[in-house]
This record gives structure tokens, sequence and C-alpha cells, in this order.
């Protein structure tokens, strides 16, 4: 007798832990052993949207201009899919991550314990998950700066940690090059970004 695909899925799905209960050992094994992109929040898995092709440009794009920045200067910097532990038990994998010494004992290899900089490219699915939610989540981890990257409004919105509130380094606009608090010196055009 063979087993339905039906069956085979309810099987899997009672071997694993139920939603609110996911510890952070569940959790690495499973993203460890998958290539979906899935956070942790407080024992509950998100699953997040496979990325368009127009956010993977302007990540490269973005990607690449960190790199060309951070890398001679001894920093390092990577971008999705990287875990990210931002407290207890709560995973995120930021479109893009750095820290200004790559010697920083938060990075490792498995998932960074912290970073410098985050950076996301706010999705069309659900802005609010970029725009609010994981702005409140990295200013709680102490994460000095935090970029938005949203092509709905075309605009690119630096912010700085202050007192453990995040304060608006810039929104910057086409015509602008939006500009870091962090990194001396690094600036990007706003519009190239958009075109990539």
């Amino acid at each position: 007798m063979t087993t339905s695909a039906h069956e085979y899925r309810e099987a899997i799905l009672d071997l694993l832990p139920p939603q609110g209960e996911w510890s952070e050992a569940e959790y690495l094994w499973l993203t460890d052993r998958g290539n979906r992109l899935i956070e942790l929040n407080d024992g509950v898995l998100e699953v997040l949207p496979m990325p368009t092709r127009r956010h993977q440009a302007i990540l490269q794009w973005l990607a690449f201009a960190f790199f060309a920045y951070i890398q001679p200067r001894g920093g390092v910097s990577f971008f999705a899919p990287l875990r990210l532990l931002i407290g207890p038990d709560h995973f995120r994998e930021p479109d893009l991550l750095l820290l200004r010494d790559a010697a920083d004992p938060r990075n490792q290899d498995r998932y960074w314990l912290g970073a410098d900089l985050v950076l996301e490219v706010v999705s069309a699915d659900e802005p609010a998950r970029d725009l609010i939610t994981k702005r409140r989540e990295y200013a709680e981890a102490g994460i000095p700066e935090y970029w938005i990257v949203n092509p709905l409004t075309q605009t690119i919105t630096v912010l700085l940690l202050r007192d453990g509130q995040y304060v608006e380094h810039g929104v910057f606009t086409r015509g602008q090059r939006a500009t870091s608090a962090l990194l001396p010196e690094f600036a990007v055009d706003v519009a190239e970004v958009f075109a990539a």
C-alpha cells in the first residue's frame, strides 16, 4: 500500500512543532536544510515571499556598492539569505547586512549575532513588515543604522539609532544621493538604484 501525497504531508506536519512553539534549535535545523526564506519570531515561522527580479536587481546594485566601500576598509557585507539573531528565538534575514570590522565577533558562520547596518528592500506583498515591524525590531536589537529602500515610493530612508529609537538621517528621492551617517563618504545615487 502506498502513501498518498496528502497522507505524507499530514505525517510530516505532525512531526513539526506547531506555530508559536518553534525553538531556536528547531528553526536552525529547518533552515539549514531548506532553500526557503524563513524568519523566526517568538516561536512563529514567517515564510517570506520569493523576491522579484526588480527586488533582486536593486539589492544586487546596492550589495556591490556597499561591498566596494566596506571591503577595502576592513569590513564585511553580505546579502540574503544570511540569518541575523536579533533577540531570543528571533531571527530575521535582512536583504543586506554589514559590519565595519570583519573581525567583529558578531560575524559568525551560521548566523550573525548583530550588525552595524541592515538594509531592506520593501516588498509589495506586505510593506508594513519592512516599514514598521522591522524598524522597531532592528532598533530593539541595537542596530545602529537601518536603510529602507522603497521601490513603491522610489525613496531610500536612512535611519540612525539614538537612545534606542530610530531617527531619520534622511529620506532621499530621485535627484539626490542617499548618505550614511555610519559610513563616512558613502553615498548612492537614488535614481541609479531604482534604475537597476
